[in-house]
């Protein structure tokens, strides 16, 4: 019997290796003048793919990267929910500041645009207060969304003075 599975494996070995080699015969070598495909463009330099790279970073974002970081920092007491870096939406999770249990806060802020301005951030913000047992949605004051977005836009602007 194991003779018999010996003889199986030694015929099955070459066939299943011969199975993984697969390969593609069309496929030409471009590295080496004399392998070179004339219509192919040259293998790129250190230099032109550093520029290239940096340009598929920045066609995959549409937002400002200060306006995005300074809105993570300035929320980052908040419970995160979620984040989109392309869409330019952060939303959080329901959060009660330690000092009154009895209300909690949302915010979803929009990144607008990929330039650093004063309207290139929009933050909403919701309230609710506990109304017996149950949570119910109370007004929020306008000014203190705008007071967000100004420290947004504030830790933004010193974002980019260090980074320059």
């Amino acid at each position: 019997m194991a003779i018999l599975s010996f003889r199986s494996a030694c015929l099955l070995l070459p066939l299943a290796m011969a199975a993984c080699g697969g390969g593609d015969s069309s496929v030409k070598p471009v590295s080496g003048a004399a392998y070179a495909d004339p219509s192919l463009p040259p293998p790129a330099t250190a230099s032109v793919a550093k520029t290239n790279k940096q340009q598929e970073a920045d066609a995959g974002l549409v937002v400002n990267k200060y306006l995005w970081r300074g809105a993570l920092d300035t929320l980052g007491f908040m419970p995160l929910a979620s984040a989109d870096p392309f869409g330019g939406v952060i939303v959080t999770d329901w959060y009660s500041p330690p000092t009154t249990g009895g209300e909690r806060f949302k915010a979803t802020v929009y990144v607008l645009g990929r330039q650093l301005r004063s309207d290139g951030v929009k933050v909403s913000l919701f309230r609710q207060v506990r109304d017996g047992g149950e949570w119910a949605d109370a007004p929020v004051n306008p000014a203190t969304a705008t007071d967000i977005e100004n420290k947004i836009l504030a830790r933004a602007r010193e974002l980019r003075a260090r980074a320059a």
